[in-house]
């Protein structure tokens, strides 16, 4: 792709994102969400595969279908009660019906059935700009609503933490696997948000750094199935010894990062009464974390069929960077020590 026009894509990505941040109109925020779809697809359909051109129709239909339903909604809002501000939402039928928009435009389960299939039609670099940056606008205006319906969230948390647990069980993709892994933590932020934001915005964060780390691992090792991760250690021994520590963090296991969020989000649920609650997501997450080990099991204590079996092959020295992958896994692997740090900035 010509650099300028890459250049101009990317600056519209971040431009749609704060359009969409920043705003506290329903219409702004709708531009903002707008900008950011028209920006990512030609991203997406930069290589002229079959797969990733019906990726980027499923995507294009679906956030169309969240940005018609968010305008229809907000527009209904501003009808019913004369107001256009992100704050002010007081009936509860606009309300509800944006909250599903932006589950879809997430991938919020019940409707994320297009995120697995659009992930596995992109290319790593893609795959992590939509499981990433293209989540931050609609849940900064998820942030923005609450506290709206405590029982539709928590519904959708429960949901979306379930559906991401039971979908990647069987999965043998990479790219299928972490797009369920998304829709499980998404689950897990829904949950607590209108009882916490603040530990909403940890776990957002603590997600944003693993799902970084996982990408950019799997991105090294040109990893896109099990098999392929299987192999990965004759090309990069030191990194795939850090990878299953990567996957671990990623389904909540102490003493990884990744533990942090889930650990404070089940206290908090508990602290509101909601223990069952607390249970079921806990549960779930045992879910997520069997096709983990899955993953950790085929890269450490599986071996491929190779006849030189105790040499590494002859290889090239990599060209790829390797100071940001470095960067992200040690935030994934060591930030629990400092959570009474986060908390004391975060003022829970």
């Amino acid at each position: 792709m010509n650099p300028y026009i890459l250049a101009i894509l990317v600056l519209s990505l971040g431009l749609g994102t704060s359009l969409a941040l920043t705003s506290s109109h329903w219409l702004l925020a709708w531009m903002g969400l707008e900008i950011n779809t028209l920006a990512i697809i030609p991203l997406m359909a930069q290589y002229h595969h079959p797969r990733a051109v019906e990726a980027t129709t499923k995507y294009f239909l679906t956030q169309a279908t969240g940005a018609a339903m968010l305008l229809f909604a907000s527009t209904t809002n501003a009808w019913l009660s004369g107001q256009w501000e992100i704050q002010q939402m007081t009936h509860p039928v606009p309300t509800t019906m944006i909250i599903l928009a932006l589950s879809l435009k997430t991938g919020l389960a019940p409707l994320h059935t297009w995120l697995p299939e659009v992930l596995q039609g992109l290319d790593l670099t893609t795959g992590l700009i939509m499981s990433t940056w293209q989540k931050l606008a609609p849940f900064a205006l998820l942030l923005q609503m609450q506290p709206a319906h405590p029982a539709i969230l928590v519904i959708l948390g429960l949901t979306s933490t379930l559906v991401g647990g039971w979908g990647g069980l069987n999965q043998t993709h990479l790219r299928k696997i972490l797009a369920y892994s998304s829709i499980a933590h998404l689950g897990w932020m829904i949950l607590v948000l209108q009882f916490s934001p603040s530990l909403t915005l940890l776990a957002l964060m603590t997600y944003l750094v693993m799902t970084l780390s996982t990408f950019l691992v799997f991105k090294l090792n040109k990893a896109t199935s099990v098999n392929m991760l299987a192999i990965s250690w004759t090309k990069t021994p030191t990194l795939t010894a850090l990878t299953p520590l990567i996957l671990l963090s990623l389904g909540g296991l102490p003493p990884l990062t990744g533990f942090m969020p889930k650990w404070l989000i089940l206290q908090e649920l508990t602290k509101q009464d909601l223990a069952l609650t607390a249970t079921l997501a806990a549960i779930t997450a045992l879910l997520s974390l069997y096709f983990y080990l899955r993953l950790t099991y085929a890269m450490t204590l599986t071996m491929a069929p190779n006849n030189l079996t105790g040499l590494t092959p002859w290889r090239l020295q990599s060209g790829q960077t390797t100071l940001l992958p470095a960067l992200s896994t040690s935030m994934t692997l060591l930030l629990l020590p400092l959570t009474p740090a986060t908390l004391s900035m975060l003022s829970l």
